[in-house]
């Protein structure tokens, strides 16, 4: 009897103190969403002189443009446009539709392409895998076709995957009409959508680099041989890819990636007078970016906390998800130094907290300008403790 009637007495006091809590403010989340920076061109790169008519350079990571001249021109971009074609390759492959075992025919359509081509014979098969290195080392228009016939059905049908997935992107400045980049009325693209396309398939599809690193390879029992086209690959350091291209109306391009001390920068050349010049453009974007900008490493919050108190719930606590804080941070050369890190936590949070909540916020500083803010969230949940949930915590406890 006595024990009924202390196990009242509390459950009454619970029922009492929950009402209060319902009426108490909840602590707030510091923090915001970092800024998107979309352009950071510094004054230096004003200097640069170089020849071809669009250009930009970006970083691949974050997407930030460290770079641009005339970036926004419309222009043919010959080959650079397998950029697309091979995106929409390694996405089929990815979603189990193909294996690099598919065996890949070659059609009437595909083996009549022009310029650069691997010399496909119609009724010839193929591996995904050798036709993927056709198009990646000696940018085979063949071999670019075939692929598109087999993931679109026809290479119209693939096209209107190419504009789809194009319109995705946000690449509201580009149209294709076919899937290998010969000049063609309207097919049309500009410097900063090559951009956002190339850091596409680098960021989501990474194996396209074990093909586009390749210089050389070979076809057909070695009686056909693949030499790259990109020069880069013998020329600069911390080279990986991407894609180079030239027509008579796209002049000589290139879409180039590298990688130095984790910064990862893709350069893109639009209509170059010569593959000298492309190179040469490509080498001073790269140039530039690595001599600027560096890749920091975020100051360490080996520290922090890992849990937050909660009120009002049967859970005491909950723990914290930082997996939004990045690896590294893009800022001026030598900046890394200065970067500090300053934790934004309440000393609890009121229930209820679902998971994925912003409870918090990391603030990264380089000589006292934020460099960015990033969101601290709950790894889980705490559900509001109801009067039934109150008793049966007390009775638990009782018994």
């Amino acid at each position: 009897m006595v024990r009924r009637s202390l196990a009242l007495s509390c459950a009454a006091a619970l029922c009492l103190w929950l009402v209060m809590m319902a009426f108490a403010p909840a602590a707030q989340a510091a923090g915001e969403e970092p800024a998107a920076v979309e352009t950071a061109v510094e004054a230096q790169a004003a200097s640069l002189s170089l020849p071809c008519r669009t250009a930009i350079l970006i970083d691949q990571d974050t997407g930030t443009v460290l770079y641009e001249k005339n970036a926004d021109q419309r222009v043919h971009i010959a080959s650079i446009t397998k950029v697309m074609t091979l995106l929409l390759i390694f996405e089929a492959v990815r979603a189990g539709k193909f294996t690099m075992d598919t065996l890949v025919p070659v059609s009437n359509h595909a083996a009549s392409m022009g310029g650069s081509q691997v010399w496909l014979e119609p009724g010839e098969q193929f591996t995904l895998d050798e036709m993927l290195r056709a198009i990646c080392v000696s940018s085979a228009n063949d071999a670019a076709v075939a692929v598109a016939e087999l993931v679109g059905g026809s290479e119209e049908a693939f096209v209107a995957m190419m504009n789809a997935k194009a319109a995705e992107l946000g690449m509201t400045d580009t149209t294709f009409k076919n899937a290998c980049g010969l000049d063609t009325e309207g097919h049309l693209s500009t410097a900063r959508n090559v951009a956002i396309m190339s850091r596409t398939i680098l960021t989501q599809y990474p194996e396209v680099l074990h093909y586009s690193g390749i210089w050389t390879d070979s076809l057909r029992n070695g009686q056909t041989m693949l030499v790259n086209t990109n020069k880069l690959l013998r020329r600069y350091d911390g080279i990986t890819g991407l894609k180079t291209g030239t027509t008579g109306g796209a002049g000589v391009c290139i879409s180039a990636s590298a990688t130095r001390n984790g910064l990862n920068l893709i350069a893109v050349v639009l209509g170059s007078s010569s593959s000298a010049e492309r190179f040469e453009a490509a080498t001073k974007l790269l140039d530039y970016g690595f001599a600027n900008y560096e890749a920091a490493v975020l100051p360490d919050l080996s520290g922090r906390p890992l849990y937050l108190t909660v009120t009002g719930s049967a859970d005491t606590e909950i723990p914290l998800d930082y997996s939004a804080l990045p690896d590294r941070l893009l800022v001026p050369s030598g900046g890394g130094a200065s970067l500090a890190a300053e934790i934004s936590l309440p000393d609890s949070c009121a229930a209820p907290v679902s998971l994925g909540d912003e409870v918090g916020a990391v603030t990264v500083t380089s000589n006292g300008e934020t460099v960015g803010s990033w969101p601290i969230r709950a790894a889980a949940g705490a559900a509001e403790m109801d009067f039934d949930a109150a008793v049966r915590l007390m009775l638990e406890s009782l018994f």
